[in-house]
């Protein structure tokens, strides 16, 4: 069983910056896919960024496409998510995933999930 733990989020002024952390413990990091979505209030869980197992792939959703890097750690079982430019739209629920594919986009593909951290952008 596989267990994540998000860390980074905040509050934070619109232009501005975050990075956001993802700690995986119980599993074999390096053979997982990891993604990371984000939830606002009254909206759908939205694909931020995932990444493959050897951080040869990237995808991005389209709306931070250009502002957002995901990055990964095998040795520490970590995965990140740099934030630039933030926007006040950019609020929400940030929650990290991991799946057994190689490259993963869509809800369903992800079986494990951290409890998410608040991000929050003012204008």
């Amino acid at each position: 069983q596989v267990q994540l733990g998000e860390s980074g989020g905040g509050l934070v002024q619109a232009g501005g910056s975050l990075r956001l952390s993802c700690a995986a413990s119980g599993g074999m990091f390096s053979t997982l896919a990891m993604g990371w979505f984000r939830q606002a209030p009254g909206k759908e869980r939205e694909f931020v960024g995932g990444i493959t197992r050897g951080s040869i792939n990237t995808r991005y959703g389209d709306s931070v496409k250009g502002r957002f890097t995901i990055a990964r750690d095998n040795a520490r079982n970590t995965v990140y998510l740099q934030m630039n430019s933030l926007k006040p739209e950019d609020t929400a629920v940030y929650y990290c995933a991991a799946s057994p594919k190689d490259i993963a986009t869509k809800r369903y593909e992800f079986d494990y999930w951290g409890q998410g951290t608040q991000v929050t952008v003012s204008s």
